[in-house]
């Protein structure tokens, strides 16, 4: 089995592209090593001890190494720990309830009155924004949409990358204002 890896550009993450689906559906963030506990690779990797998050998109794993953590050393303990996954055919999930989910109460909910608006802004991110995304091996979400601003939760590579803020007003604001005019703001959730 042969796993690619790509730089992306968060300097501490890198995209790793084992050859085969990884989710089938949605996307997964783990920000630390309790939330991994829900899927034995995302525990593995953060058991390496050097990890400080780890994201799963449709077809590639992505790694966040912790602060001074060189990746020379890192790298092939991860390939390690994802061929040892990936070829024994390991469940990616524990079995487990929707208890373990978590829902964020601090997003605005939206005002029937914007579903116009919102189903264009929506559109705009799964069609043009989230590709994108997906190939710097990260994700953004809809979040809502509030008297003008849109609202995203970026996972993955995105998360903490110095050129986050820029890409988020400068590129994905751009194109939503240019889209849709009702869009004044656009923040990170």
């Amino acid at each position: 089995m042969l796993i690619e890896t790509e730089s992306t550009p968060n300097p501490a993450t890198v995209k790793f592209l084992p050859g085969r689906t990884v989710m089938e559906a949605g996307t997964r963030d783990f920000a630390d090593p309790e939330a991994a506990e829900a899927s034995p690779l995302a525990q593995g990797l953060f058991d390496l001890g050097d990890v400080s998050s780890v994201f799963f998109g449709r077809d590639f794993v992505s790694v966040t190494a912790g602060e001074g953590v060189d990746w020379g050393d890192l790298k092939p303990r991860v390939l390690g720990v994802l061929l040892d996954h990936f070829s024994a055919q390991a469940p990616l999930f524990r079995p487990g309830s929707a208890g373990d989910i978590l829902i964020d109460d601090d997003v605005p909910t939206d005002d029937p009155a914007d579903a116009d608006i919102i189903a264009q802004i929506k559109d705009l991110i799964e069609t043009r924004v989230r590709p994108a995304v997906a190939r710097d091996g990260g994700d953004i979400v809809y979040r809502g949409f509030d008297r003008g601003t849109v609202y995203l939760a970026m996972h993955g590579a995105c998360s903490g990358c110095p050129s986050s803020t820029a890409t988020l007003k400068q590129g994905i604001e751009q194109l939503l204002k240019h889209y849709v005019p009702e869009v004044t703001d656009v923040r990170a959730a």
